[in-house]
């Protein structure tokens, strides 16, 4: 693909997101500037701030910071770049979620403070941003909706709500879009907690998750009613994750993961309920609880959408280490709320291209830095990159250190 085209492909895609039926909707003046800034995180090879946009863009340094704060609707952009992915899958989609921390400097950002890094494995100071993404089963991809920036005082999780019903407040103010896409929610296992549960299952959500090694489950009551007064039996005998009833289990064919997996409906005491669930038993001893608050759910669906959640994770590395996430410099609310969001965005994108070019991220990346800066001198010196004599070298230069080392 020749660097003319390679970029006219980026930029219809995103234009494609904005115009798209239910989409974004903006004057045509900030979708340009908002389109050049999505463009810019692709191109600029070091930090991906407004500083260096002003440096690579067509316009000044201001004009990006006050498009910064204009309010963009990046979760129908999203919805739009994530149907045109998995619109080979076969519908197994579900909505994921996923704290992330974000490295901030100084004392003056609003919330900044303590928050866990799980990359760090330790607490350290900066931004929390809550990632908002969904997951096709089938093809295997998680492509990101919307990133929210922790709003929570370490002073108000005691007084007024916990850190989880924010959580579950943030999936609230959108469940009526993000139902369009599916009621399956997937979470890690810190989510696995009755009061966030309740209330995103009162929002019309069904979690899959994972409890804990040790959670407290019971065998579903099969007996007869006594037709005492008070309340029918729920639950019978306590399940000994170490000693199963396979009389009362079925076993589950994981294909070519390792291990046993049994699947049945159990009582969990942690979440006063009733679950799929399913105990994976893996070669070195080790048990694995899997759940679902759906109990129609199929086991094996229930392992499936829970261990492609992971890649959400793979989201959250590319957009820190290619397209900017950790590098917003600004201390405006709205404009950090911008920045994470289009970093993600241009993300999608990029997946859709990688797919089509059959290449990596860090490979397109390089080569859209090289296009840009081939583009720009074929500018300056009015050449035609498309005649038989120029041709050959410039698709050279293109090439250049897009491969890995």
């Amino acid at each position: 693909m020749l660097i003319t085209n390679l970029i006219s492909r980026y930029m219809r895609l995103c234009k494609a997101a904005f115009s798209a039926e239910d989409g974004a909707k903006l004057n045509k003046s900030i979708q340009t500037n908002v389109m050049e800034m999505l463009f810019l995180l692709m191109v600029i090879p070091r930090k991906c701030n407004f500083t260096q946009m002003g440096r690579y863009g067509k316009r000044g340094e201001q004009c990006y910071r006050q498009t910064a704060e204009r309010s963009v609707n990046w979760l129908e952009m999203n919805m739009w770049l994530s149907a045109f992915v998995f619109k080979q899958g076969k519908g197994r989609n579900a909505i994921v979620i996923d704290p992330s921390f974000i490295k901030k400097a100084g004392k003056h950002t609003p919330y900044v403070g303590t928050s866990w890094s799980g990359c760090a494995g330790a607490v350290k100071h900066g931004l929390e941003i809550l990632g908002i993404g969904v997951i096709d089963v089938d093809l295997h991809e998680c492509m990101m909706l919307k990133a929210v920036q922790t709003t929570l005082e370490k002073g108000e999780e005691k007084k007024e709500m916990s850190l989880y019903d924010w959580y579950a407040k943030v999936l609230e103010d959108d469940k009526v879009t993000l139902q369009r896409i599916c009621k399956v929610l997937v979470a890690d296992s810190a989510f696995s907690k009755r009061p966030f549960i309740d209330k995103v299952m009162k929002v019309g959500f069904h979690v899959v998750s994972r409890l804990r090694h040790d959670a407290a489950l019971f065998y579903i009551w099969d007996g007869e009613p006594t037709g005492k007064p008070g309340r029918p039996r729920v639950k019978g005998d306590k399940i000994d994750v170490r000693n199963i009833d396979i009389s009362k289990v079925n076993e589950l064919d994981l294909g070519e993961t390792e291990g046993k997996a049994y699947t049945l409906k159990a009582w969990c005491k942690s979440l006063h309920g009733v679950v799929s669930l399913v105990i994976h038993e893996l070669p070195n001893g080790s048990r694995r609880l899997y759940f679902c608050t759906d109990e129609s759910m199929d086991g094996r669906d229930v392992v499936e959408y829970y261990t492609t959640r992971f890649q959400e994770e793979f989201c959250f590395r590319d957009a820190k280490q290619f397209l900017g996430l950790t590098d917003c410099q600004a201390r405006d609310k709205k404009k950090l709320e911008f920045a994470f969001n289009s970093s993600f965005t241009a993300l999608n994108v990029a997946k859709i291209m990688c797919k089509e070019l059959g290449t990596s991220i860090g490979r397109l990346k390089a080569k859209m830095i090289n296009a840009y800066y081939a583009q720009r001198i074929i500018d300056v010196f009015e050449k035609s990159p498309n005649t038989p004599l120029n041709k050959e070298r410039i698709n050279d230069i293109f090439s250049f250190a897009a491969d890995a080392a």
